[in-house]
């Protein structure tokens, strides 16, 4: 029976096809790669002229979202959220601490690379509300004392 197949594929046949599937497989992660970054959520932050008082109160009415402001106001610089939040907080939690002082417009989130930075935006709230801040975290500080 020349010419009749056995059951082994032909190799001259088999290599092309998983050269190309390969090549497939390394296209779909440069894609996923390239695309990631793009599935990411943007971080909304309100204007400033949007601010309330009511928001920045209620915001700071939490005990942990008061501490990360005092240590972001503290350190005067950017921060990522690990350092920024109480070291024993689970990360969903920090996520939502932070979304809701980002959406009082307290803080600037930015993403670099892997870790999101967060900032104060002490500038811009000073000339909205002068003071106010300043006064809410020297408040919390004479109240920890006592």
């Amino acid at each position: 029976m020349a010419g009749h197949r056995t059951g082994a594929p032909d190799e001259a046949l088999v290599s092309p096809i998983v050269q190309k599937f390969k090549i497939i497989e390394l296209l779909k992660i440069h894609i996923l790669v390239a695309i990631f970054p793009l599935m990411q959520r943007p971080f909304v932050h309100p204007a400033v002229e949007d601010v309330t008082l009511e928001s920045i109160l209620y915001a700071l009415a939490d005990p942990v979202r008061l501490e990360i402001i005092k240590t972001l106001s503290s350190e005067g610089c950017s921060m990522n959220c690990s350092k920024a939040a109480p070291a024993d907080l689970p990360k969903s939690t920090q996520s939502h601490h932070f979304q809701v002082l980002r959406e009082a417009g307290l803080i600037r989130s930015e993403r670099r690379g892997t870790e999101v930075v967060n900032s104060l935006r002490c500038t811009e709230l000073d000339k909205r509300f002068p003071g106010v801040i300043a006064s809410i975290v020297k408040a919390s500080e004479k109240t920890k004392k006592r």
